[in-house]
């Protein structure tokens, strides 16, 4: 069973059918105990990184959140769901995020004569062929909407990157934890194997 988090402020329909199309259980949840009790979680996100917290902590969820990703089972991010895993972005100043990872969520630059937000299919360049990348080309194409990305700190845990006038680090994976700024549920058939990928980690009991 895999949980889908429902903090109040994230996308879900879209990740539930892509979950229901490869024929994987899931469940819908703002609950702790259902959300810990769970085989493997997926944190979606849309919207501002500040009101996403906000949320968050206003229905018990940072602290559950945190919990299952310390249990070591599987756990993927999704867009603004990876940037929440950092400790602040940009769109929010002095707001904590997760604080799992060090890195930057800046704003991406509005000099550079592209349109923000940033909506649209981009190639990934892919830095680790393991994980949810197992078994996909090289320089697949996924789609993008966001107006900031990532710069991690520690540029071990970059799995992937992609280019829009600046580099932008496109995925993160580390232990049990992974998380993509692309959507894999909006990504045709490519997005459907790297989920079908996660949902194979949660069914081996967390091996990537």
């Amino acid at each position: 069973m895999i949980a889908i988090i429902d903090y109040g402020a994230g996308n879900l329909q879209s990740v539930a059918k892509a979950l229901a199309h490869l024929g994987c259980e899931y469940v819908i949840t703002g609950d702790r105990d259902t959300l810990l009790n769970a085989d493997g979680a997926i944190l979606p996100g849309v919207g501002a990184f500040g009101d996403a917290m906000d949320c968050m902590e206003k229905n018990n969820l940072k602290n559950a959140v945190l919990d299952f990703i310390e249990s070591g089972k599987p756990f993927l991010g999704i867009c603004l769901g990876l940037q929440l895993l950092f400790k602040e972005s940009e769109e929010t100043p002095g707001k904590t995020g997760l604080d799992i990872f060090e890195g930057s969520v800046c704003l991406i630059p509005k000099d550079n004569g592209l349109k923000i937000p940033h909506m649209g299919w981009n190639s990934l360049k892919i830095l680790k062929k393991d994980g949810i990348f197992k078994g996909i080309e090289d320089e697949p194409y996924v789609y993008f909407v966001h107006s900031y990305y990532l710069r991690a700190k520690d540029r071990d845990i970059v799995s992937s990157q992609t280019v829009y006038g600046v580099d932008i680090d496109a995925s993160v994976q580390y232990k049990n934890v992974t998380a993509v700024q692309f959507h894999p549920e909006k990504s045709g058939k490519t997005g459907l194997k790297m989920l079908e990928n996660f949902i194979k980690s949660v069914d081996r009991g967390g091996s990537l």
